[in-house]
């Protein structure tokens, strides 16, 4: 579970940061979830979208797939949203912890 300023530190990376993958019609399939298992291995925090064809919106399929992956939702704006998950044996971004 993320706190408030670690959510924060991790929506201002993330704004730099391109949509790498997108739900459409179909939905959210079991290729999705395995690329989005090894995206979030690799980089620990990933942008997707929702395209407008889609059956879900943007905070169903967020939830959905985070806990499928067991990652954190760090945020969902209009179609788009950001998901974290710590990679316990290389991580790649630096959380701090408890009171700063």
């Amino acid at each position: 579970m993320l706190t408030s300023k670690q959510r924060a530190y991790l929506r201002g990376i993330a704004s730099t940061y391109e949509t790498i993958f997108q739900v459409g019609k179909g939905g959210i399939s079991e290729n999705l979830i395995q690329q989005v298992n090894d995206a979030l291995r690799k980089r620990e925090l990933i942008k997707l979208r929702v395209l407008d064809n889609s059956p879900l919106t943007a905070h169903e399929a967020a939830n959905q797939i985070a806990e499928q992956t067991k990652s954190d939702v760090v945020q969902v704006i209009g179609s788009r949203f950001v998901l974290f998950k710590r990679n316990p044996q290389a991580p790649v971004i630096e959380l701090k912890s408890g009171k700063a």
